[in-house]
């Protein structure tokens, strides 16, 4: 029976510009960053020598860090290097994992998630990155594949013991690819000539049974308090992948994506409606099949579609961010026909006409709608911007949802199912007399029930009516603002021209990552 190799010798040697200890764990890495002087190193032979020096880490507080060690299909591997990059909407992570058999993956942030990727040798040419949109299908590999995103993107910062020289001297375009098989692939473009390709599937922490994590990941992050720039109240960024973040105050929406230094990117907000389920509630939920976990509730969005005439039907729905340490972020949507739950997936549908199949079971489309923001509180892992609005398409199969989501340059998939308002009063252990409130199938409205049921659906049908208000003001200057905002080609305001609806309310299950990029740039 064949057995692993053994781990290899790790070989050390002083630093050459600080003297500080440089520890390389396989003998297949050149290069490494010193943990004390950040200086870049090249190993020759058996002299290390300084050609350069990185910059400081944006300190992410993410949960992963040097030493952290798990298993995957019985392999172990240890993070032992990390490369930081930043795109337009903030910064995303790449972890060197080194297993014991001598074989380099990565280990990146995914929608709130994580993929753990391999790089692979491209068999045949590739298409240039000027000519990637999102939604396009491409081969790469002899296989089929669906381009999710496109961004520009520049290394910022290395940590450890990395594979190849970081360079951060100049951006390049990176662009992620979905399968039907439930992959994620990334065409790295640093070299043009030469692009890089890698491939991976998505894993949850608690899978990969890691120790060494940093402790208290969800802990009051004391480095990232900051004011709020409209009012000054003390904020605090308790997530470790938080890239907006709303006052408790003044309810400004404040952008820390590109660290908490310096003047914040901040846009003030009209009043809207308490959620249904407070903002810290915790809630046992067995969601996509998986045993009860405990999840919080970290944010809370109010979308409108935007209607396409004005004899259109005006529909809104609300989406509560759902947050676990281990296994990332799932939403609660609740919409105008009833409650469900939508996580985003890593691979796509395939998709057939007006039929999307996926996992085994065949979604029929039901409608394309433009939606946009109206309100939001607490933290987001994506960047928010003022009326954001996104292109969706709804999908059904029975109880289960799929939801298609485009932003700008990227498209996004989201899977899950519907629930009852029992299922999440129980869950989240609200008030008895909340349960007429959260009735979907029609509006609540009968005589019937104690006094504090009436006071709850007296207030669910005033925030309705708030909702309406917000969402009917703030699209009736039609694709105007985002002309003038983003430009006449931009994909935003070419995405509010040919949205379209075929007819009728009903749920909405986007959500699973509207507002486009994770804190990861998507996989990358």
């Amino acid at each position: 029976m064949a057995t692993e190799p053994s781990p290899q010798r790790a070989y050390r040697a002083p630093c050459p510009n600080c003297g500080a200890e440089v520890e390389f764990r396989s003998a297949a890495s050149a290069f490494a960053v010193c943990s004390f002087c950040r200086s870049t190193i090249v190993r020759d032979g058996d002299a290390l020598r300084r050609i350069g020096q990185s910059a400081e880490l944006f300190d992410d507080h993410s949960p992963l860090q040097l030493g952290a060690s798990g298993r995957v299909q019985g392999a172990a591997f240890t993070l032992v290097g990390r490369l930081q990059y930043r795109y337009a909407e903030g910064t995303w992570n790449e972890w060197h994992a080194l297993f014991d058999n001598g074989r380099s993956g990565w280990l990146s942030e995914d929608n709130g998630r994580y993929v753990l990727a391999f790089d692979q040798p491209l068999q045949a040419a590739v298409p240039e990155a000027a000519s990637l949109r999102p939604g396009q299908q491409q081969i790469v590999n002899g296989q089929p594949w669906s381009v999710a995103s496109v961004s520009a993107a520049k290394l910022i910062a290395a940590q450890g013991e990395l594979p190849v020289k970081p360079n951060t001297e100049r951006g390049f375009v990176v662009s992620d690819l979905r399968s039907t098989r439930d992959e994620v692939g990334t065409l790295d473009y640093s070299d043009p000539a030469a692009p890089k390709w890698s491939v991976g599937r998505a894993v949850a922490i608690s899978e990969l049974a890691m120790t060494g994590l940093a402790e208290q990941a969800q802990k009051t992050l004391k480095a990232r308090s900051i004011e709020c720039p409209n009012c000054g109240t003390s904020l605090e960024v308790k997530l470790a992948t938080t890239q907006s973040i709303v006052c408790h105050q003044c309810h400004s929406v404040v952008d820390v994506s590109q660290g908490v230094g310096g003047d914040l990117a901040h846009y003030v907000q009209d009043n809207g409606s308490e959620p249904q389920i407070p903002l810290g509630s915790v809630g046992t939920l067995a969601l996509g099949g998986k045993a009860p976990l405990p999840w919080q509730v970290v944010g809370y969005v109010e979308r409108c579609e935007l209607p396409d005439g004005a004899d259109d039907e005006q529909t809104f729905w609300r989406e509560y961010l759902l947050y676990h340490r281990t296994e990332g972020f799932a939403f609660i949507v609740d919409a105008e026909d009833g409650w469900s739950w939508t996580a985003p997936i890593t691979g796509v549908p395939q998709l057939r006409g007006d039929s999307a199949m996926y996992q085994g079971a065949t979604y029929r489309k039901l409608y394309t709608y433009t939606g946009q923001v109206t309100y939001v509180l607490g933290e987001f892992y994506w960047q928010l911007t003022r009326a954001q609005r996104t292109l969706n398409t709804d999908y059904q199969s029975g109880s289960k949802r799929l939801n298609r989501e485009q932003t700008g340059d990227e498209i996004v998939w989201s899977a899950g199912d519907a629930m009852s308002a029992d299922d999440v009063m129980k869950a989240f252990r609200l008030d008895s007399g909340r349960r007429a409130a959260l009735q979907r199938d029609a509006l609540p409205t009968s005589g019937s029930g104690g006094l504090l049921a009436k006071i709850f659906v007296a207030m669910f049908v005033i925030a309705v009516l708030l909702m309406l208000f917000r969402c009917s003001s703030s699209s009736s200057a039609d694709c105007s603002g985002l002309r003038s905002t983003y430009g006449e080609n931009s994909q935003e305001y070419v995405n509010c021209l040919n949205s379209n609806r075929s007819g009728g309310s009903g749920f909405r299950t986007g959500g699973g990552s509207f507002g486009g990029f994770s804190s990861g740039g998507g996989h990358k």
